[in-house]
């Protein structure tokens, strides 16, 4: 048995299944653009080059950090989801009680206040620091790291740098004259691969393998979704990536704006946030692309499903499954007589019922679904689907006839922000920002 997608369900209400037509006919089109792209380096992501240095400069760093209890991540979107879905999948006991294993903080927010508690709880002594940032100037990250090295100072005086690693570009930007200046620990984001790409590298597995997570099995499970697409050896139009993202076009074309991550295996369920950074921030642009809407099952039956039953016809669905999520405790056999029908059964049925009662329902409605059926909850099955949903968003943008790998709208705010703590070389934004502060306001008080 292996990962399956079942397309049963794909093509209901305005959704008929020869809607995929117009796309699956650039399938030889998209393939040669798949070898020229992977042959120049721009798809690192597919083709994972950087790995051989990956496994020469990680393993030498082990020992010390698995020294100590504590890791800090500074990092914020791209830097920070992968990370947190890895943690939270593979190593869910630092979110439960007793816990007395590694522990990772993730920083990937403005929060003084978080932030603060972190600083004055944890012990410099016993944290590693790692500071991820590709263009090494993300202000969010670079901020913290001020803060954070002088509480390493502070506490550790000039033992600081063994403290303190730092995750970025291999050759320019500020983290990178930060570890040339002070002989800090690095690993290299590889050019051309974006945070929301990146999760499968040194910005994802160094806090996967501090956690004793099997990064290695990530990485293969990664390389056997994307070898098929990177060495051209398989037909694009077979490959399950290419037909998601046919589907995802021809939702679009049919007047659907929103596809729904609905993932019924609860310790993956912050790979929703994950996924909707990589197909939003990838695919919104020019007016186009579906709006990802993370969802959780069985938590979210009781909240936002009744708007995916019931509300607007706009949404399409990517539903997440796995037979081998454990069966837990049988239930007892003394329950009152109108519960007999439970006696003796595992609790994890319940959860194997209510994710087919959801998918039911929801095609009832008439919502196009596609089941990405997983054979397992392992690492490996995990870069599986990573690397499926990265491919998928890949040739989805090609698709849509728009850069997937860029992100243009996002930068304004930014900017703006720059400009106004008052950083040099915005005029034009420090100008509209100022024309923005002066215009009358119409609030009203609650």
């Amino acid at each position: 048995m292996s990962h399956s997608i079942e397309w049963s369900q794909a093509y209901t209400g305005r959704l008929s299944p020869d809607a995929t037509a117009p796309f699956t006919a650039r399938a030889s089109e998209l393939a040669q653009r798949l070898q020229r792209e992977c042959a120049a380096g721009t798809l690192p992501f597919l083709t994972f080059p950087f790995v051989p240095a990956l496994r020469e400069s990680l393993p030498p760093l082990l020992p010390r950090i698995r020294s100590r209890k504590h890791m800090l991540v500074l990092g914020i979107g791209g830097s920070a989801l992968g990370a947190r879905a890895i943690q939270r999948a593979f190593a869910p006991g630092q979110d439960g009680p007793g816990h007395d294993g590694p522990c990772l903080w993730i920083a990937d927010n403005v929060s003084p206040t978080i932030f603060e508690s972190w600083l004055s709880s944890l012990s410099p002594s016993d944290t590693t620091v790692v500071c991820i940032s590709k263009s090494g100037g993300t202000i969010e990250t670079v901020t913290q790291y001020f803060l954070a090295r002088r509480w390493l100072r502070e506490a550790l005086g000039s033992r600081w740098t063994d403290h303190m690693i730092v995750v970025t570009d291999i050759a320019k930007g500020f983290l990178r004259q930060e570890a040339q200046q002070h002989g800090l620990d690095s690993l290299e984001v590889p050019d051309h691969l974006g945070g929301r790409y990146s999760a499968l590298s040194a910005v994802g597995l160094l806090p996967a393998a501090f956690l004793g997570i099997d990064w290695e099995a990530l990485l293969n499970g990664a390389a056997d979704v994307a070898r098929p697409l990177a060495d051209g050896n398989t037909p694009l139009e077979s490959h399950p990536a290419f037909r998601l993202a046919c589907w995802a076009n021809a939702l679009e074309a049919a007047g659907y704006s929103q596809l729904i991550f609905f993932c019924y295996i609860p310790l993956w369920a912050t790979y929703g946030p994950w996924f909707a950074q990589l197909w939003a921030e990838s695919l919104g642009k020019e007016g186009k692309g579906l709006q990802p809407v993370p969802a959780v099952g069985v938590t979210d039956q009781h909240s936002v499903n009744q708007m995916f039953l019931d509300g607007r016809r706009d949404k399409g669905c990517i539903f997440v499954t796995c037979a081998d999520d454990g069966p837990g405790r049988n239930l007892p056999d003394d329950l009152p007589e109108n519960w007999a029908w439970l006696r003796g059964k595992p609790f994890g049925d319940l959860l194997t019922a209510e994710a087919l009662g959801t998918r039911m329902a929801l095609g009832s409605s008439q919502v196009p679904l596609v089941n990405l059926h997983m054979e397992n909850t392992g690492p490996r099955a995990a870069g599986a689907m990573m690397a499926l949903l990265e491919a998928a968003t890949l040739l989805t943008g090609w698709l849509m006839n728009i850069n997937p790998l860029d992100q243009p709208a996002v930068e304004l705010g930014k900017r703006i922000a720059n400009s106004r703590l008052g950083a040099p070389g915005y005029a034009e934004e420090s100008a509209a920002l100022a024309s923005f502060l002066s215009r009358s306001r119409d609030v009203q008080s609650f």
